[in-house]
């Protein structure tokens, strides 16, 4: 996927103000629509300018563009956004518009960044006394948030015009309780944390995605966990009882007589304490230590004589 940087596409310096990006779209869009043009390519100029105009027109979209800006190279290729690119960055209900609504008409790159959004912008509403949009944002937490419950403080970051017509991020900090048993991609609603209504009614609601900040040595696979658990190569010989950490707590495993490096042992209901716990799942690994002494070696190569006869590569022929 290729980053598009839609402040070339249009023209314009990255601190152009809001106007001048309505001119240089309306000017652009008379050269290249496909009805007028003669251009060879005006059909995907028109619709280039028409996904940068969907991003750079709209405030709160630029300047979570513009934050991504630190994170790409000019003309790399696969690009892929960070997961964390919008952490903490509120989306209200600004919509998407023209023929690319909801994203759909626009370029794996603009899915990429706004995609998950476009379910979330619900546009304005007209009725009288409506209540205010809804807003949407991401946020990391810890594992262990999701298995025990937890109070944690995040700071949203948001957008408005500045005077000089370019936006400026304002940051709110708000105090949210995380559930035990949330998993990722789930939302916390937080009532009356959205927009305000501009008709008199009530404000709408916040909805913050949950991520899991990367774990020194879990991995998380929907409500299940999985760990890679270092053994000894007599542990997996003889077979033994270890302490293994979950993050619910350490828990006392028994290791079987002969286990192999690689072999996936599952803890049934141990995993995130949804309402349909996930389970824990361990993959054995055996680790020889980084140095052996001469009696170490000793009793390595009595083992090698002893099981001569023994060849893990027998059915491969070789």
């Amino acid at each position: 996927m290729e980053y598009k940087d839609y402040y070339k596409i249009m023209g314009i310096a990255k601190d152009a103000p809001q106007d001048e990006i309505k001119r240089a779209y309306r000017k652009l869009a008379r050269k290249y629509h496909p009805d007028v043009s003669k251009e060879k390519n005006a059909e995907q100029r028109f619709k280039e300018l028409g996904e940068a105009y969907e991003v750079l027109k709209d405030p709160e979209k630029r300047a979570a563009y513009d934050q991504l800006g630190a994170n790409w190279q000019a003309g790399q290729s696969g690009f892929q956004p960070p997961p964390d690119w919008d952490s903490g960055f509120e989306f209200h209900g600004g919509g998407f518009t023209g023929s690319g609504a909801n994203g759909a008409d626009f370029s794996d790159f603009f899915s990429s960044l706004f995609g998950q959004r476009a379910a979330g912008f619900q546009g304005v509403r007209h009725a009288q006394q409506a209540p205010g949009d809804d807003s949407h944002a991401k946020v990391f937490i810890d594992l262990e948030d999701a298995y025990h419950g937890a109070s944690r403080s995040f700071s949203l970051r948001s957008t408005a015009l500045g005077k000089d017509g370019r936006p400026e991020i304002k940051t709110r900090t708000l105090n949210i309780k995380i559930p035990k048993g949330v998993k990722e991609g789930q939302n916390i609603r937080l009532q009356g944390q959205g927009s305000p209504s501009m008709a008199g009614g009530k404000a709408g609601d916040l909805y913050l995605q949950v991520a899991f900040n990367l774990h020194s040595i879990y991995q998380v696979e929907g409500a299940d966990v999985a760990l890679q658990l270092p053994i000894t190569p007599w542990e997996a010989a003889l077979g033994a009882k270890v302490q293994v950490p979950t993050p619910a707590g350490k828990i006392d495993l028994k290791i079987p007589v002969g286990a192999s490096s690689g072999k996936r042992m599952r803890l049934k209901g141990r995993g995130i304490p949804a309402k349909v716990a996930g389970d824990f799942y361990i993959t054995l690994e055996i680790v020889l230590p980084d140095k052996l002494s001469d009696k170490e070696r000793s009793l390595y190569e009595a083992l090698r004589q002893e099981a001569a006869g023994f060849n893990p590569r027998a059915k491969l022929g070789v």
